[in-house]
Parts: structure tokens; sequence; C-alpha cells
């Protein structure tokens, strides 16, 4: 390179002004050219040198007044200079005599920043592979007060957020290190650091899981930085940070003392008299918590249930003067937000244990809630089929769920005038299962932030409402109306669709929990439906389906760990289902049969009690752990089998095939009479005494094993009478 050449461009860079600035398109620019230019552009392409490009370069910046560059003419003069000019100014180590080194770095940047302003060069690998070079430029040190150098950096951030700007760009960018970059440039403080904040907000909400795997200590940082600014705000930034700090909480754990930290400013913001612009922001970053954290944000103790008690009441506010007045316009995602509050509220209040909230404080604020879901159902049944799409109707049908899972009987009368809408929703949402999961996926977005942490939001409708139909089924009044709108039919099919997940074709290993609760739920309804409406399972075809796909899978789930509650329901279901149909042709279930005999038979074993020589009557490990929620089933299931028997001819032998009657007179001959519960005793009875009366063989077996002597020490006279009998 010729030193005088260079002197001049170092002297001249500052006039020539190439920068990202000097490149954006000239409004109502003529398409006629500058043969000035022209001239220039052709030496540039001529140029035989390094010495010669800098010379016809600082002519072709002399030639363009700043702003004056149109898409044509900047792609021209890429054409003209290329990429290997820049790529050799950007890693040069040699500056010339009274030109400092990072002023030829500073012109490459300016060079590339001018050619990323066209999307296409943004997007070519000779820019991407600039990605790493760059970012260290963000970090650089130097004085603060150096033109070139902050020409250099706002150059720089051009480069990057154009191909951030790309299709690809946020993966290139993550992968180059520039998260990081972008992290350590705003925890500086140094100049440009609040377009690296901004540029790192577009990057997470394009890639938020890549860009916390990749720098999640540094991330983690500019939360803290962020909630300690939140926390010490006294001015209106605070209400900026507002809106920030979601975008910045990770997928994953969030630090406690950012919690304390966002506890404490929210605290302040929403304890003060506020405007609707101020309050807002806050009630969604309130929700944001709530949705990824819980109420595990909250202190403990009066502050702590104080707060959240003002956060549940605002909420119910909001919501009642956004939809109780027709016509008024709704901020969807703020009421949104409010529905994520109340739903904290809601799990609060019937929380039994270490609830933050005190006796009074629950019951005034089920009341305060009570009057906000009557707004949402005046608001619902308002709703026509032109809106059953929209997220913010799903919201609504989701905070509606969230309160009938825990209480039905206030509102009977609106829920039940409700209840049409709620199936003819929840059935489209079925059929269209997969604009059903797009729709979860845009209320989290409207809800809360671009990002979606936090516990997933069920994908469906009809998931979100199966615990508050499963109380209503057993209510006279909502139970006919659900029955009158196809509700059981809808939950058949259901039920049939979500069990397939449970089959051996698939990895059950990685099922959802909120599948297998489903299932559960739909089993509690059917067997609702069972007890209070017989004749409809009788009449209605699809539950003898269902009967024969329970019966068939029984015997594959019970293989599958951890899934014994699920089985239960199952047998307890299926064995139900047989007894109401038992006239209905169809093969006999065998296999099953003996599956559900295996549930009911390996509940207890005799275990032995230290200083005692006979053993006492208790539960197997398998079912102690969970007996609380399997107790229910367990004795239903008892008493259905009892009743199946004498309807179902094959169910005794069945019954002595699987040795039961004489394993459970072996187990009670063990175990002391004082150990077995009197229900455990009449439970036993009853399914001994019916597989006696229905079959001579299962009286042998049960006469050879000292039935009628174990029969009189448990005072089981129906047992004993029927033994005794030829």
């Amino acid at each position: 390179m010729q030193r005088d050449a260079q002197s001049l461009l170092c002297s001249q860079l500052g006039k020539a002004g190439i920068m990202a600035s000097d490149c954006e398109p000239a409004l109502n620019q003529a398409e006629s050219r500058n043969p000035t230019l022209e001239r220039y552009l052709g030496a540039l392409r001529e140029a035989k040198n390094d010495s010669e490009q800098f010379a016809a370069l600082l002519l072709v910046t002399k030639a363009v007044k700043a702003g004056d560059i149109d898409a044509k003419t900047r792609r021209r003069i890429f054409d003209a200079v290329g990429f290997t000019f820049p790529n050799r100014l950007l890693t040069t180590k040699e500056a010339p005599d009274g030109c400092p080194d990072h002023v030829l770095r500073a012109l490459g940047v300016a060079l590339l920043a001018c050619f990323c302003s066209d999307p296409e060069l943004a997007a070519h690998p000779q820019v991407l592979n600039k990605i790493p070079i760059l970012s260290t430029f963000l970090t650089a040190r130097g004085d603060p007060d150096d033109a070139a150098r902050r020409s250099m950096i706002d150059d720089t951030y051009q480069c990057l957020t154009a191909v951030a700007g790309t299709p690809r760009g946020p993966r290139h960018l993550i992968a180059g290190g520039t998260v990081s970059a972008l992290c350590q440039a705003y925890l500086g403080h140094g100049y440009g650091f609040d377009q690296a904040l901004a540029l790192l907000v577009g990057l997470l909400a394009a890639a938020e899981t890549q860009c916390w795997k990749e720098a999640e200590p540094d991330l983690l940082a500019v939360l803290r930085g962020l909630s300690e600014d939140f926390q010490k705000a006294e001015d209106a930034s605070k209400f900026e940070l507002c809106q920030l700090l979601p975008i910045f909480l990770p997928p994953t754990t969030v630090p406690s003392e950012c919690l304390r930290d966002l506890q404490a400013g929210l605290a302040r913001i929403l304890g003060s008299k506020l405007s609707s612009w101020q309050r807002n922001p806050a009630l969604k970053l309130a929700a944001r918590l709530a949705h990824a954290c819980g109420s595990d944000w909250i202190p403990a103790g009066n502050s702590g249930s104080k707060f959240l008690a003002l956060l549940v009441n605002l909420a119910c506010v909001e919501v009642r003067l956004a939809l109780e007045e027709t016509g008024t316009e709704v901020k969807e995602d703020v009421v949104t937000a409010c529905y994520a509050l109340m739903e904290l509220g809601i799990q609060e209040c019937t929380r039994c244990e270490q609830s933050l909230l005190k006796e009074p404080q629950k019951v005034q604020l089920v009341s305060i809630m009570k009057e906000a879901i009557g707004a949402v159902i005046h608001y619902l049944l308002q709703v026509g089929p032109e809106k059953q799409k929209e997220p913010f109707v799903f919201a609504s049908v989701r905070i509606l769920g969230a309160w009938l899972a825990e209480e039905t009987s206030s509102l009977r009368k609106e829920v039940c005038q409700l209840l049409p809408f709620l199936v003819r929703y929840a059935k489209t949402l079925y059929e269209e299962a997969e604009e059903a999961n797009d729709l979860s996926q845009q209320v989290a977005t409207l809800a809360i932030s671009p990002t979606t942490p936090g516990p997933t939001w069920p994908g469906d409708a009809l998931r979100l409402l199966l615990p508050g139909w499963c109380h209503l089924t057993v209510e006279d009044g909502p139970r006919e109306i659900l029955i009158k709108e196809g509700a059981p039919s809808l939950l058949c099919k259901y039920f049939l669709q979500q069990w397939e997940l449970t089959s051996p074709g698939h990895d059950t290993s990685v099922l959802p929990d909120s599948v297998e609760i489903g299932l559960q739920t739909c089993c509690h309804i059917f067997l609702n439906l069972v007890v209070t409406a017989p004749g409809l399972i009788k009449r209605d075809a699809c539950f003898t389906s269902l009967m024969n796909t329970l019966m068939t899978s029984l015997p594959a789930l019970v293989q599958q760990q951890g899934r014994l509650l699920l089985a239960a329901n199952v047998a307890t279901l299926g064995l139900l289902m047989a007894r109401l149909l038992s006239t209905s042709p169809g093969k006999p279930h065998g296999s099953s049969a003996e599956t559900a005999i295996l549930f009911l038979s390996q509940s207890h074993v005799a275990r032995a009690t230290p200083g005692s020589d006979q053993a006492v009557l208790a539960l197997s490990p398998d079912y102690e752990g969970i007996w609380a929620d399997l107790q229910e089933l367990w004795f239903l299931g008892m008493q259905a089998f009892t009743g199946c028997v004498p309807l179902l001819p094959w169910l005794a032998p069945a019954a002595l095939r699987s040795r039961w009657p004489q394993e459970l007179l072996q187990l009670l001959g063990s175990v002391s009479p004082n150990s077995v519960k009197p229900e455990m005793v009449a439970a036993y009875q009853g399914v001994l005494v019916e597989l006696a009366r229905a079959n001579r063989l299962c009286r042998e077996a049960m006469r050879l094993q000292a039935g009628e002597e174990t029969a009189s020490h448990y005072r089981m006279a129906a047992l004993e009478q029927c033994l005794s009998e030829p």
C-alpha cells in the first residue's frame, strides 16, 4: 500500500463519511445516474492494488452525499468492491503512520454495513463468516470519545441487525457468539449498549431456546442487572422495564435474587395509584412470573399474602371492566394476563397446605373471582361462530375451565346456560386439532410475551373442561344438558384418540402427564354416567366400543411402569360397563378380566410385625404410595366385579384360573382378623360369595383352602353358609 493514499484516506474518512447511515436509500431519488459517480465506480472496478482501491473508494464517497445512495447504487458499489477488500481491512494488523489501527477496521465494517442494507448480501456467506470478528468489536477496549471507534460500533450493530433480519440469521449470530458479546456490551454500559439490548430482545424473540442454551450465564447476568434496576427505579423507566423483563426470564429456574427484586418492584408499582398504561405492563409481568414460577416468586408471610390478594383483586377488576360493558374494546393481551393471575388465585385458594393466603382472604378472593367469572361467562355467551377460533376465546374458556374444576355450585344457572356453547366449542376444536394446538401457542403469546417458558398450556379445549364436566355430570340438570348436546359421544371419541398415545406403538416413557390426567378424568366422567345414567350406556353404541377398547388394552397397560392409577381407572370402568352391557353381543374378555383381577388381588399383603407371631394385613408397596387416590376405585372395582360374576359366566372360571379365591383365603388365614377392617371384610366376602354361588369348582377350591374355617373367623356368615351347602 502506498503511504500517501492511506494517509489521505485516514485524514478524509470522517469527511467522506462512509457509514451505515450514509447507505440508507434516499426517498424519492431519481433513477438517472450521476456521471461523476459512474466515472469513479469505473476507476474502482479497474483498480489494480489496494492503494488504487483506497483512492477510488475515497472519490466515490466524495461524489455521493450522505443519504443519497439508493439500493441499485449500493449494489453497484458492492459489485465494484467485492468482499476481498473489506476482508483485508477487517483483518489487517498494520496501519500506516498517523493512522490508528482501528480506522482501517472501521472502514471495513462501514463497507459491510453498507452492503448489509441489501437483505440478499446480509445473508451472504462472506458476511456470515464475519460474525465472530464483528462480535469482538462490541467489547473491544478503546477511547470512548473516539469518533471513528463510535462509527465502527454503530456500523457493527447495523451489520448484526441486518443479519438478524434474515431467515437463518439469528441461528448464525447465536453460533458466532453474538449473544454473549451483546450481553457483555450491555453490562459494560459503553457506547451503543442500548443497541446491544435491542438486538438481544430481537434474538430472544426469534430463537429463545438456542440463545439460552448458548449463553445462559451471560443472559442471567443481564437479567440480574435489569431486575436490580427495576427494584431501584423511581422514575418512568420502571414501566419500560416492565415490558422488557418478561423477555429475559429464562425457560428454566429464575434466580431467587431476581425474583426478590421483581416482586419488590411490582409491589411498589401496583400498590400505587396508576393509570392504565402504567398498570397494564406490571400486570403482564406479574402474569409472566405466575406462568413461569407459580407462586414461588411471592414471599411467605403477611406481606406476600397481601401482595397476592392485591394482584388477584386488580386482575378481577380489570376483567370485569373489560368484559361486562358491551361494545367496549377489549385489550385482549391485558385481560389474558389477568386470567393467568386469576388462575394463580384459584390455585392458592384451593391449596390446603402452605397456602400464601389466610382463610378470610380466601373467602374474599373467591367472592371477587366469582364476579369476574360471571363476566367471562357473559362474554362467552356473546361469542358467535365466526369468533370461535380466536385466541382470546380460548383463553376465556381456559380460565372458566380452571374455575369449574374447583367450583361448580356457584353461578350454576349461568354455567348451565353456557354448557351448549362449551360443548360445541370443544367439538369444533377437537375436530380441528392442529388449529387447537396453534391457538394454545397464540394464547401464551397473547397473555405473556413473545416466548413461552414454563408449563405448556394444554392444546385442546376439551382437556381444559374435563375436570369441570366431571363435577357437573354428578348433578341432574347439568348432566342432562351435556347428554342432550352430545358431550358423552364426544368424550368417547376424545378418550379413544388420547388412548392411542398409551398403546405399545408409542413411546410411553415420554407421554406427557397431562395426557394421563386427561384419561383418568374421562374415566371419572364415564364412571359418573355409569352410575347416574345407565340407560345412556346401554343405548349409545359408542360405549360398547369404548368398553371393548378398554378391556382389550388393559393387559398391555398394566405392564407399563408407573401407570397403576390409570390401570385402576380402566379396570374399574371396564367392569362397571361390562355389568351394564352383559347382554350385548361380543366375545369374552378373559385375559382382561384376569388383568382386572390382578389389580384387585395384589392390593394387600401379609406383613410380619415385631413381637407378634401373627402377621397383619397391609398395603403392598406399589399401592401404598397412591392408596389415597386408589382406595375408592379399588372398592368400586370390587363391587363391580361382584356384580359381574352372576352376569358373565366366563368370569368365575377366569378367577379360578388366576387362583384369586384360593390366594385370598390363604391371605386372610395368615393375618390377624383384627388387622382387617370391616369394609375390607365386606368387600372380600362379596366377591367370594358370588364366585362360590356361580361356579361349583370355585366352591370346591375354597373348601380345600379352609374356606369355611376362615369365614367363621371373620364372621362371614353368607360365605360360611354358601360353602356349607352341597
